[in-house]
């Protein structure tokens, strides 16, 4: 599903250049759930930018199913996200103008998609998520797990193959993160994802097929057992 080979990403400052990594390779196979791990500023989001055709390598190839993203227009690009990948952050980044039914339509929307149809997906997943109740309330209306939720019904409407989640659970309490963690790997299951999510917990990194460090401007398989728990 992802194949990523002798990625490079350097940042630059006038004369000064910042190689955050280098030679990096990796394979993600359809209906794995892989955990990155790794310090703060070892490049976890930058990574996922890449893979999910938000930010283009300095070097090197990502090909996500037959296409090479890096070498996709803006525009494909732009097409690819909308249909293929689904995207979750630390911060929802849900429109606060909108309802939540109206913020989980939005992809659906963008493609110009029927009003109705959109809303009747969006109910459907809002539902699957346990916030029907909570439909037309606007996003600040809602606890940050409820958000996260909105936020998952969101990514996935577009029934994409790829999920990308970058700290999910970070901005959560323990419990709260505990149950997005839960939902996040039911729908994987539910839905045939291959899922790369990017968390500091090692309770969540545990329970996930594969482990991959992002370390030193390189990335290492570790076994999940190994992660001491936090």
């Amino acid at each position: 599903m992802l194949r990523v080979r002798e990625l490079k990403k350097v940042f630059r400052s006038g004369e000064a250049q910042l190689v955050l990594f280098d030679n990096l390779s990796l394979n993600a196979s359809r209906g794995e759930m892989l955990a990155i791990v790794g310090e703060s500023g070892a490049g976890k989001s930058t990574l996922l930018h890449i893979l999910g055709a938000l930010e283009r390598p300095s070097a090197g190839t990502v090909f996500f199913a037959d296409r090479q993203l890096d070498q996709l227009s803006e525009k494909d690009a732009a097409t690819v996200r909308n249909k293929e990948i689904g995207f979750v952050w630390q911060f929802h980044y849900l429109l606060p103008e909108f309802t939540a039914l109206e913020n989980v339509a939005m992809p659906l929307l963008v493609r110009g998609d029927a009003l109705g149809a959109c809303e009747a997906d969006a109910m459907k997943w809002l539902t699957r998520v346990g916030l029907e109740k909570r439909a037309h309330h606007r996003s600040g209306e809602l606890s940050g797990g409820e958000q996260q939720r909105v936020a998952l019904a969101r990514a996935l409407i577009t029934k994409p193959k790829l999920l990308l989640a970058d700290e999910p659970t970070g901005d959560l309490d323990g419990r709260t993160a505990d149950a997005i963690f839960e939902l996040i790997a039911n729908l994987h299951e539910e839905n045939g994802l291959t899922s790369l999510i990017a968390t500091h917990n090692f309770a969540f990194a545990r329970r996930c097929h594969r482990v991959l460090r992002l370390h030193g401007g390189g990335l290492t398989e570790i076994d999940p057992k190994s992660l001491a728990p936090q």
